[in-house]
């Protein structure tokens, strides 16, 4: 079965299953067209909307679900269905936004 096919919805489907079908569509060719874009010249730049996509989607998945964990999985298997290449410069992407904002630094008492 495919990612995108939801034949199994639940009867009392809410607004989150619909929201997490939505952002499932929107989600790989977000992450797609990410790729070899630069983040540094502007806000909301396609990086941006590709990592608030899978966020979203995220969130969507597990209240559709009732658990975080369920989010997680929805958006592995949107990275599964996205390029390689892409996924790499998003998980680049990540790296540098954390490190920008001094994760490194915070997580030195622990490490």
């Amino acid at each position: 079965m495919s990612f995108f096919d939801r034949t199994n919805r639940r009867p009392d489907a809410g607004p989150a299953d619909l929201d997490a079908d939505t952002l499932a569509q929107e989600a790989v060719p977000a992450v797609n067209a990410a790729s070899g874009q630069s983040w540094y010249d502007q806000f909301a730049n396609p990086a941006d909307r590709a990592v608030v996509a899978l966020c979203r989607l995220r969130r969507a998945e597990a209240g559709r679900r009732g658990q975080s964990t369920a989010g997680d999985e929805a958006v592995r298997r949107a990275l599964e269905q996205a390029e390689p290449e892409a996924v790499v410069w998003l998980a680049c992407r990540a790296v540098s936004y954390m490190d920008e904002q001094g994760y490194p630094e915070s997580l030195a008492p622990w490490l």
